[in-house]
């Protein structure tokens, strides 16, 4: 293991050296019994935030990683967990932005810790709450769940973190852009002082130095990736179009490269639009956004994952939520406004070393934006020409309605009597009378 240079009272910088990263499991101070767990899921390497991280979480150190997303960060944070918990007893919890990401990260927890009796429970949003409460009277040995959910856990007193002694916050970023930072404040400061903190990011904007600063003891930073760098072994091509041709060039894209796909736009309303207009076209295809319930958001990524759907089509609520092997290509059908959303897109694909392949359709309107972009990775995307296909499809009458009915509720019509269109009831501020009609 390389040791670091101290820069400061909270950070160890190791990102200026050379790490002697691990080539197995067996030299990172793993148990034995979670050894043979880890080899019979078929890991083998450790990628190098899981050889940097492991033995130095496994002693109990405050660790500061930046990585991207599909550099192998869940199983960084989750095999020292599990062992530390098992050796010192105590609760651990994770704190993710996404139910997707919340969902991933316990099912590697039930991967890994089933043949030792481990019991998760997941709190998060867009599920009985019930059934979450079930969970926590099973008293589990690690939560996983999105700050807004385990706080309404701890204001029905159905959770107390008094027993937590490992807490992790993972893409913290994200939750600081998803403005989950003040609920992630509260729930800190009841967990206790003595515990082990681990947190994940890919980039470090100030309000997560504060929380390092506030929160941790002296964490170790362990930069597996230079905060904002694309994957290098991802092939990224740019294409120049007019918005009006866009599903045309997507529908060639397809055609070309074989394999699945990720196509990721800038709405809700597109993404519907897109996926009808591709259902039409012959394609399997699935969507996924947040007008979509839990269990629909569940059921196309699981379908995309089986490989029922070749396509994924998405809003950047999936940007960090979806963990799928060889993913052959994504597709940019929009342009991120946020520079950094573009990495961790193009990081569905090429995932924990792989080679890649990522398309951005950008129009003349884009160009800034796609220099901002240049800009963050260091270098210049490659242009290319693409053919647009002439294979148009006419959207079916139902689709098109379909499609209606979901901007009429993404978009309601901005009601102005508020007494009449909705039946509230209205108090009279000096008699106290009621009035307005009621429905």
């Amino acid at each position: 293991m390389a040791h670091g240079k101290e820069i400061g009272p909270y950070f160890i910088d190791m990102n200026e050296y050379t790490q002697n990263t691990a080539t197995s499991f067996n030299n990172l101070d793993i148990a034995t019994r979670l050894i043979d767990r880890i080899h019979e899921l078929d890991y083998v390497t450790p990628t190098p935030i899981q050889g940097a991280a492991i033995p130095l979480a496994i002693n109990g150190k405050d660790l500061l990683g930046i990585a991207q997303t599909g550099t192998g960060k869940t199983l960084a944070f989750a095999v020292p967990m599990m062992q530390r918990i098992s050796e010192f007893k105590g609760r651990g919890i994770v704190l993710l932005p996404t139910r997707e990401l919340a969902l991933q990260v316990d099912e590697t927890f039930r991967k890994i810790g089933k043949p030792f009796g481990l019991r998760t429970a997941v709190l998060i949003g867009g599920a009985p709450i019930e059934s979450q409460v079930r969970m926590l009277k099973n008293n589990p040995h690690v939560i996983v769940g999105t700050p807004g959910r385990i706080i309404d856990h701890l204001d029905r007193k159905s959770l107390t973190l008094d027993t937590i002694t490992v807490l992790v916050l993972d893409e913290a970023d994200l939750m600081l852009d998803m403005g989950f930072i003040p609920q992630v404040n509260r729930i800190l400061k009841d967990v206790p002082a003595q515990r082990q903190t681990m947190l994940f990011s890919a980039t470090m904007p100030q309000e997560i130095e504060k929380i390092v600063s506030s929160y941790m003891k002296a964490p170790i930073r362990i930069e597996a990736t230079r905060a904002g760098s694309a994957p290098k072994k991802i092939i990224q091509e740019v294409c120049s179009i007019e918005k009006e041709g866009k599903t045309d060039c997507l529908d060639s894209l397809l055609k070309k490269n074989e394999g699945s796909a990720i196509v990721f736009v800038r709405t809700k309303h597109i993404a519907k639009k897109l996926f009808f207009e591709l259902k039409d076209r012959g394609y399997s295809a699935a969507e996924i956004h947040s007008n979509r319930s839990l269990a629909q958001r569940r059921a196309a990524l699981d379908g995309f994952k089986a490989g029922r759907n070749r396509i994924l089509v998405a809003t950047d609520i999936a940007a960090r939520g979806i963990d799928v092997p060889r993913v052959g290509m994504v597709v940019n059908y929009d342009l991120p406004e946020n520079p950094e959303d573009y990495i961790h897109r193009i990081g569905r694909t090429g995932r924990a070393g792989e080679a890649g392949h990522a398309v951005s359709l950008a129009t003349k309107k884009q160009f800034s934006l796609l220099k901002r972009i240049e800009r963050l990775v260091g270098y210049p995307i490659q242009g290319i020409q693409i053919e647009p296909s002439h294979t148009k499809s006419k959207m079916s009458e139902n689709h098109q309605g379909e499609i209606t009915q979901e901007s009429k509720r993404i978009f309601p019509k901005k009601r102005t009597n508020y007494s009449q269109n909705y039946g509230f009831r209205k108090r009279n501020e000096r008699g106290g009378r009621r009035y307005g009609r009621a429905h």
